[in-house]
């Protein structure tokens, strides 16, 4: 079966390899460049799986469900399937017939008492009960997709409804209906870690304690690009092919491989062309995916979906959603003693990939942050939801643990009357620490705290404050600043595996499992090779998105391609330069010892005996009598495996401006300096620094199902954003870099809160919680009790 076909401009994900072009860009330039991808994607030469078309191909369409949870009677397809061009429509039953299975988590472990998270796998299509509205309970085959659409409507649902709990304080009440059998109170997932002995000594002893109580709302990601897919079936060879908009292959191929189909994961490729964004959520291995695929093989045809954007709110994987609830114990100095968090996660109505992960570990691994904290110790609860399912989102439970922290300490301080920059600065872990041994288990390999906070002092003007704030008085409006001290674990899975290929045309590939949806790797990874072997990036091709083509591997999360990805890709280049070395020394018939590298050319020394390296490796495998080992010339695979996470951290500074005749929030200042350790590319990482709220009803009815319902910031919403950089390089890892992608929101978040508390402060208000909408804080400076001019 032929594969997809490849798309009209040179700069992206080419099916099955992609050339760089020739481009201005400077490699390791401390003033950056322009992205290689920006002008072929801004000018519509990119091409995403809905630009793509396969000969014969049918459309699909899916129902789903309008219930929260109930048992289904019965699904009646019949005037569907009379519908004029439908070729198919099939449900959850009939996938039942035909073995198919459901997809598995990718990661458990044991939480308290040794018990592993609960068994809720997500079946491609509702079988015998449907959990949450927007669940698929049939997928509706035809010759268009205007066909598919108008005959999906005319599927009905019969089912006995159940009592829905579509938040998390709902579904852990007591007397909540369990939305699995399996899980008793609707408890997935019971976890502990830390010191609590340790934690409430601290307490007991402490001279002040800082509690807080916050929700962390549910969040939509809103990718630019929908989801959508193509299915196929090869009947000759007895493979299954999907084209889909991912985050990494290998994880969705081996989640539907062995989990939904029960084959090799060979029989199955999966291919990932451009992907207008994914923030975690499409890491995920949809059961449309998995129906689509099963509709391919009955119809034998090719069959593509494209989700509608309320498609998108209702069954994409959410992010958050969770209540935090902490405390944090001072001695009479402001030094702090321990820390303890709680925190209750509504993972939805069925267990996602890295559900277990980042509603744990992630936020665990945070706590410490950049603070010398002697004592900590966290409770997790995951709870069961009627809700979509909850999936990894930029920071995948990295933010939840700052956000409480720097409330905490922002609390302390006003209960204290001690200055937060103050309070903060006393309890910075020194530099001269490290390495730093955290209680809550990393070790930290470098950092520069205080020097962080004092740049993002000066970088926002923090003396100037109170000018500023004076003439926002004087103008009606309510002026406050905050700020944000961050420390977050990067790296996830921590072993990486690459490959470099040498052609006879005088080019190389890398072949990797990372997989771009914005982050700039055509950017990145082609001048980290170059650089390395001495070549001109014109040279280099980045082969990704083809599970036929790349090594298995992670998918792109935890901020970790070029921390893994481009460590690996540096070894690979140093085997590789080896490898050249002995094969240069069989051309030249030269001792080993006496062929040097330097600048892409292998050379005889003292003599003008050389060649070029990418000419080397076009001449080696048609060289006589070359060892066994070095069949393949200069190719060479590696695999980077890190000792431990790497440590990004920063201090984020916001500044807000509140009309309170309206409620409404203008942020008006936004610095940020971050550590990412040694910078690769300078454009690329300021381009990661960067009130919303998914709402469901008691019904489990979906309130925010478009963008009129669910805002999203908006171009005139931003400042002027004021960026530097203190890079202390990583210690862990060849490169020197530490992850980038979610510093954004990791110093956003809770310097933002702080600074719309701030402004509210001399109101009288002290707590508010997300989201911070015009209503919302309107409606906290009338509450009784606050202060207001002129009564």
């Amino acid at each position: 079966m032929a594969g997809p076909p490849p798309p009209a401009g040179s700069h992206g994900l080419v099916f099955p390899e992609l050339t760089v072009p020739e481009s201005s860009l400077r490699f390791g330039s401390a003033a950056g460049g322009r992205r290689s991808e920006d002008g072929p994607l801004l000018t519509g030469r990119g091409r995403f799986t809905d630009d793509l078309d396969m000969p014969g191909q049918v459309h699909a369409a899916f129902a789903r469900s309008t219930a929260a949870h109930g048992i289904i009677r019965s699904v009646d397809t019949r005037r569907a399937r009379a519908m004029p061009g439908v070729l198919a429509v099939l449900t959850g039953r009939d996938a039942v017939a035909a073995g198919l299975g459901a997809i598995p988590p990718a990661a458990s472990f044991p939480g308290r008492g040794g018990k592993l998270l609960a068994v809720a796998p997500i079946p491609p299509l509702a079988v015998d009960r449907v959990r949450y509205v927007g669940e698929s309970i049939a997928i509706v085959v035809a010759e268009s997709q205007a066909q598919a659409v108008d005959a999906a409507a005319l599927v009905s649902l019969d089912l006995d409804p159940l009592p829905a709990a579509a938040d998390v304080d709902r579904a852990l009440a007591a007397a909540a209906h369990p939305i699995w059998p399996e899980a008793p109170g609707n408890v997935a997932f019971d976890w502990t870690d830390g010191d609590a002995a340790a934690v409430d000594a601290a307490i007991r002893g402490a001279a002040h304690v800082a509690r807080v109580r916050l929700h962390d709302t549910r969040l939509a990601p809103s990718a630019l690009e929908p989801r959508a897919a193509i299915g196929q079936w090869d009947e000759a060879a007895q493979r299954y092919t999907l084209t889909a908009s991912t985050q990494g292959v290998a994880v969705v191929r081996r989640l539907l491989a062995e989990g939904v189909f029960k084959i090799p994961p060979q029989q199955l490729r999966v291919v990932t062309p451009d992907v207008g964004g994914g923030f975690g959520m499409k890491v995920q291995a949809y059961p449309e995916y998995a129906a689509l695929l099963f509709a391919a093989r009955r119809v034998g045809r090719p069959v593509k979906w494209r989700a509608t954007r309320v498609e998108s709110f209702l069954a994409d994987t959410h992010g958050r959603d969770g209540m935090l609830e902490g405390e944090l114990a001072l001695d009479a100095t402001g030094r702090f003693l321990g820390l303890r968090m709680r925190t209750r996660v509504g993972i939805g109505a069925y267990v996602t990939a890295f559900a277990a992960v980042f509603g744990t570990n992630n936020t665990k691994n945070c706590l410490s942050s950049v603070y010398r904290i002697p004592a900590i110790t966290i409770d997790v609860t995951l709870a069961f939801t009627n809700a979509a399912p909850l999936g990894p989102y930029r920071g995948a439970g990295r933010p939840e643990a700052l956000y409480l922290i720097e409330r905490l300490i922002d609390q302390a301080a006003a209960a204290t009357g001690l200055d937060r920059v103050a309070l903060r600065r006393l309890n910075l872990i020194p530099a001269a620490a490290m390495p730093y041994r955290t209680p809550n288990g990393p070790t930290y390999d470098s950092g520069e705290f205080e020097t962080i906070l004092d740049q993002a002092l000066a970088l926002a003007d923090w003396q100037g404050f109170r000018q500023r704030r004076a003439a926002s008085e004087r103008a009606g409006r309510l002026r406050g600043i905050g700020l944000a001290c961050f420390l977050e674990v990067a790296g996830g899975i921590l072993d990486e595996v690459v490959e470099l290929r040498f052609a006879d045309d005088g080019t190389v590939a890398l072949h990797t499992g990372a997989q771009p949806m914005g982050q700039g790797h055509l950017s990145t990874f082609p001048f980290l090779i170059a650089a390395r072997l001495g070549v001109d990036p014109g040279a280099v091709r980045l082969v990704q998105g083809d599970s036929d083509l790349v090594p298995a591997g992670t998918p792109s999360v935890a901020s970790r391609s070029m921390m893994m990805a481009g460590s690996a890709a540096s070894m690979a280049c140093d085997t590789s330069i080896e490898n050249g070395r002995r094969v240069a020394a069989h051309y030249f018939e030269a001792a080993l010892p006496d062929v040097e590298f330097a600048a892409g050319r292998f050379r005889v020394k003292g003599t003008d005996r050389a060649i070029g390296l990418l000419d080397l490796a076009a001449r080696a495998r048609a060289l006589p009598n070359l060892p066994p080992d070095l069949a393949g010339g200069l190719d060479s695979t590696a695999k980077f495996v890190s000792p431990q996470m790497s440590f990004p951290n920063g201090c984020h500074v916001t500044e807000v401006e509140i009309d309170p005749e309206t409620g409404a929030v203008a942020v008006v200042g936004y610095a940020a300096v971050d550590d990412v350790g040694r910078i690769v590319h300078e454009t690329i990482v300021e381009g990661q620094m960067l009130g919303e709220h998914v709402v469901y009803d008691e019904h489990g009815q979906l309130l925010t199902a478009s963008f009129m319902d669910y805002m999203l910031p908006r171009a005139d919403d931003l400042p002027a954003l004021r960026v530097g950089h203190h890079g202390v390089p990583c210690t862990t890892n060849p490169l020197g870099v530490k992850g980038a992608g979610e510093s954004g929101v990791a110093g956003a978040l809770p310097s933002a809160v702080n600074a719309v508390l701030d402004a509210l402060a001399g109101r009288g208000v002290r707590e508010l919680d997300m989201p911070m909408s015009p209503a919302r804080v309107w409606t906290a400076l009338h509450a009784p009790g606050v202060s207001r001019p002129g009564h």
